[in-house]
């Protein structure tokens, strides 16, 4: 039967919050049109029985038809009423005939193999997972909620290091805690380790310069390295972190993680530590130091960082995106002052200044307090799960040779000799485990391992997971 209305069973949508009459009924025939209820060409009924039909006012329909006409989805032609059209945003569009002109900064960044971590399993033990139980939800809303104000009244007064409030914060708890030796004019706030390091890859490297990995590593740190155009070298760590003798005379950079190395978890010893500085101050190389798991140590205090035995040759890079939680996107990087205006100078380029709210919320549980205690609820919570791993795998896995991580989130262990990654990574599939093997974060021959990380499940889950894995 025939649509009296001429509208096909169109009914007006539910109002928003402080939503207007005319824009809640250009909201729904709008919807009708994208979603084809209302067809290209067809012919709504004038502006009386539309209104009648919809129950509103006349003129309400007059100001909601005027808006849908400019941007394209309704045209009005004169006597003849109003017709149903498709504005270009929501046209088909047809795929280019030539490919897209990428830079060569685009098809070396898309080449970097990141390693994604989605996918569903009853047991998913690969890294990189949320722990949403860990968030200090309510002490992270209540600084927001403190701050607001304040960021709104910046009025866009941005300061592309951040606010200087959370970068004296952040100062201060680093050489508390971390035994670095920072002032706020060496601090620039973030949007995670990520983005810090395609800032300083951007400064520091282009084609025919070097760079230097540890092997395996954190596969973002190579591709954004990578991304330059810089050669990457890949310099092999044993069973003390990174060997200082392997690393290449001439690279510009060296992307470290000494305190807890990825994602073998072991900690740099003093002697190469000097070593390394050494290597740095010869060849004027900067240290790119990844902190990313010292405010989650949960078996002894890691070792001080780097940058405070040599703050002119070690850039210190930090995120709160695993101690606080991933939305947050709160990082920093610590570094002379020198390289600081450099990065000051070159950030408009890109993202202007980091986010007002959040910095000033850093600031306020940095300062108050809280986020104190919040590490240390966090640190028995993954402590304790850490050694339910570790004897569930002793109990039902004695042969793969798992060590206690000091700190962090995950483990790792090696496999047995002569059993290959890809066959326990088939067989934990087909048991519904998920792991993340380490040949992909390796550049070179890799002893096969395994990371298990921990912290996002409940002891019953991690004791189910390995008992399906043997």
């Amino acid at each position: 039967m025939p649509d009296p209305d001429g509208l096909n069973g169109v009914t007006l949508l539910p109002a928003l919050p402080g939503e207007a009459l005319h824009t809640r009924v250009a909201r729904t025939l709008r919807d009708a049109v994208t979603r084809g209820v209302l067809s290209e060409g067809s012919r709504l009924p004038g502006h009386r029985r539309l209104a009648a039909a919809l129950g509103v006012s006349r003129n309400t329909v007059v100001d909601a038809v005027a808006g849908l006409e400019a941007e394209g989805y309704l045209r009005v032609q004169g006597r003849s009423g109003t017709v149903v059209g498709v504005p270009a945003m929501h046209a088909s569009v047809a795929a280019p005939d030539a490919p897209l002109p990428l830079s060569a900064w685009a098809t070396r960044a898309l080449a970097g193999g990141l390693f994604d971590a989605g996918g569903d399993y009853a047991v998913d033990f690969r890294v990189g997972q949320p722990v949403p139980e860990l968030y200090p939800e309510a002490a992270w809303t209540a600084a927001l909620a403190r701050q607001a104000g304040r960021a709104v009244q910046s009025h866009g007064a941005f300061d592309p290091l951040g606010p200087l409030e959370t970068r004296r914060a952040l100062a201060a708890y680093l050489n508390a805690e971390r035994g670095a030796r920072v002032t706020p004019e060496m601090v620039m706030l973030t949007g995670g380790t990520q983005s810090a390091l395609d800032a300083l890859a951007r400064v520091f490297l282009e084609p025919g310069r070097v760079a230097a990995v540890e092997d395996p590593t954190y596969p973002g740190a190579r591709a954004a390295l990578a991304a330059t155009g810089a050669a990457v070298r890949a310099v092999a760590v044993d069973d003390c972190g990174l060997r200082p003798g392997a690393l290449p005379p001439q690279a510009t950079v060296l992307y470290l993680t000494p305190g807890c190395q990825y994602p073998t978890t072991v900690a740099l010893p003093a002697a190469r530590r000097a070593e390394l500085i050494a290597w740095a101050r010869h060849g004027n190389a900067f240290i790119l130091e990844d902190d990313y798991a010292a405010d989650l140590h949960h078996t002894a205090r890691p070792p001080s960082v780097m940058q405070g035995l040599a703050p002119d040759r070690v850039i210190l890079l930090g995120s709160f995106s695993k101690s606080l939680a991933p939305v947050t996107r709160s990082g920093f990087l610590v570094a002379p002052p020198p390289v600081v205006r450099v990065l000051a100078g070159t950030r408009p380029l890109t993202d202007r200044a980091p986010g007002t709210l959040d910095a000033l919320a850093l600031a306020d549980v940095l300062a108050s307090g809280a986020y104190a205690r919040h590490l240390r609820r966090v640190r028995q919570v993954i402590a304790h799960r850490q050694e339910v791993l570790l004897a569930a795998l002793a109990a039902g896995l004695p042969e793969w040779q798992a060590q206690p991580a000091r700190s962090g989130l995950h483990l790792y262990a090696r496999l047995p000799p002569g059993l290959p990654e890809q066959q326990v990574l088939r067989h934990a599939a087909r048991q519904g485990v998920a792991l993340t093997p380490v040949a992909p974060l390796a550049a070179g021959v890799h002893p096969p391992a395994m990371l298990l990380a921990f912290a996002h499940l409940t002891p019953e889950t991690i004791r189910a997971g390995v008992r399906r894995l043997t």
